[in-house]
């Protein structure tokens, strides 16, 4: 077993002392964008090893960006963004929103923004785009039931965070799936049953804390199921395991044609729609790729070696390599505040841990899905709480005494790792 270079782990060192000591120095972690940490980081990979020049450093690195994985990955991002953009211009995350709200009878008040925190996150993709669709309605539920804005807000953001781990299009998925080389259904169905006991555990806990809550939506709770059939159409096509990509270009094309036999949008808006969606996954796109890169130069000179030695020498069989993947990316996301950014730099490594102890791909992406959300979930930092906040109007630690599910999660995990049933390939 090689001992690998500490030396070499160099880039990432700088990525993260950059990234957080302006975050802390500031006191907005927003101060420096990931996609600069990394081109700092890039920089410094660049100027180590001299016994390799130039030429030979952007072969190295042009070959780690052109790994299979690595690209498809970044097409999936694209095609999952021009899928959000054509969907959320149909109209299809309003009609969404009040047909769960529309059919929730009121003693499930709170209990029922996690429901639909869950459902829309699951078809939407996006733990981010999910807060900032039932801010508004969590406001109002608790201005008509008493209950405090930050309890009703942190049943959206469990809700949020169910579908950023599970859903098919959602980025954390796509990394957490390519990293590891497995189907995205089969990660589904393991990931689903590990997080199915934790979602069902924090259900409960707000109906019990807010059973007896009435109230009356105010305003207008138009839907069209026609505008929520693209969503099904992609949920669906994904579980069956149709081809990524034929799935989300369907829903494209579908939700496009609903949204202009609706009237929704134009003949000549449509290209703009799903443009706008696709430039929203630029930035974990170009992360992406620059990861990669870094990645790739860490692993020339020993630094990916140096971290599997520092793994192996520590964990003993395959449930101590699991508890190894679970804190090496749970401490990752601590670092950089991203879940999507945490997976694509454990991911590598993890892989390289799974397939010394043989476990499942599968198993192993999602280990890497869930304990990045777990943190993600949880850190005041973070971008979803930090939406969150802002849209109740409140502090980020004000809303974490409910974040029941990012807990319920992680224990859910664990169990699963010491008692659950291991295949091994």
């Amino acid at each position: 077993m090689k001992k690998g270079r500490v030396r070499a782990l160099l880039p990432i060192g700088v990525f993260l002392a950059s990234f957080l000591g302006m975050g802390l120095l500031s006191g907005d972690f927003n101060t420096m964008p990931a996609v600069v940490g990394f081109l700092i980081a890039l920089a410094v990979a660049f100027f180590q090893n001299p016994s390799l020049n130039f030429e030979e450093k952007i072969k190295v690195i042009t070959k780690g960006v052109g790994d299979e994985n690595i690209i498809t990955m970044c097409l999936v991002f694209l095609a999952a963004g021009g899928f959000s953009g054509a969907v959320r211009a149909a109209g299809g995350v309003d009609s969404t929103v009040n047909f769960c709200l529309s059919i929730l009878p009121s003693s499930v008040a709170v209990m029922g923004l996690m429901l639909i925190g869950c459902f829309i996150s699951l078809s939407m993709g996006t733990s981010m785009g999910t807060i900032a669709a039932l801010s508004p309605i969590a406001a109002g539920i608790s201005e008509k039931t008493g209950f405090s804005a930050a309890l009703c807000i942190g049943a959206v953001v469990c809700g949020a965070m169910f579908g950023d781990n599970l859903s098919m299009i959602s980025d954390t998925t796509i990394a957490a799936v390519k990293t590891q080389g497995c189907d995205m259904k089969d990660k589904f169905k393991a990931n689903f049953l590990i997080v199915l006991p934790a979602a069902v555990v924090s259900l409960l806990i707000f109906y019990l804390i807010t059973r007896h809550a009435e109230y009356t939506v105010s305003g207008d709770l138009e839907y069209h199921l026609l505008k929520i059939l693209p969503y099904l159409i992609v949920l669906a096509g994904a579980l069956i395991g149709f081809n990524v990509f034929a799935v989300l270009i369907s829903g494209t094309v579908l939700s496009l044609a609903v949204g202009v036999a609706t009237g929704e949008i134009g003949v000549f808006q449509i290209f703009t729609s799903v443009g706008d969606g696709v430039t929203g996954m630029y930035d974990i796109t170009v992360i992406s790729i620059l990861v990669a890169c870094v990645v790739a130069l860490m692993r020339e000179y020993g630094g990916i070696d140096c971290i599997l030695y520092f793994i192996k020498k520590r964990i003993r069989g395959p449930k101590g390599a699991q508890v190894g993947i679970a804190a090496l990316t749970l401490l990752v996301d601590l670092a950089t505040a991203n879940n999507t950014v945490a997976i694509v730099i454990a991911g590598p490594i993890a892989k390289e841990v799974a397939h010394e102890y043989r476990i499942e791909p599968k198993r192993t992406a999602s280990l890497l899905d869930i304990f990045a959300s777990v943190g993600q979930g949880l850190l005041p930092y973070g971008a979803q709480l930090l939406l969150a906040a802002q849209a109740a109007e409140t502090a980020p630690f004000e809303i974490m005494p409910y974040l029941y599910y990012p807990w319920m999660m992680g224990i859910s995990a664990l169990i699963f790792i010491f008692f659950g049933k291991q295949q091994k390939v």
